[in-house]
């Protein structure tokens, strides 16, 4: 799949429809998901180009469903408060 196509902010949803995530960042070979998008527990996430099936729309889809691609996604820690 040509990462070309995703812009921030387009929704992510799995291969049975399951709302994943929302769009933050696209990198040479993987997207970056919001972290405060309520889907990503105040994390961004990480998904491989290889889990991206098409673009349709506003609308990522993967090819596997939102509860497979939440074991294989790699995640960020958000910033730690205090020092």
């Amino acid at each position: 799949m040509d990462l070309g196509n995703i812009r921030p902010r387009m929704d992510v949803v799995g291969s049975d429809g399951e709302h994943l995530g929302t769009v933050d960042h696209v990198d040479r070979n993987r997207i970056k998901l919001r972290r405060n998008d309520p889907a990503a527990e105040g994390q961004h996430h990480w998904l491989a180009q290889e889990t991206i099936a098409s673009v349709d729309g506003n609308t990522v889809r993967l090819t596997v469903p939102a509860s497979q691609a939440r074991q294989v996604w790699q995640g960020e820690a958000p910033p730690s408060q205090g020092g």
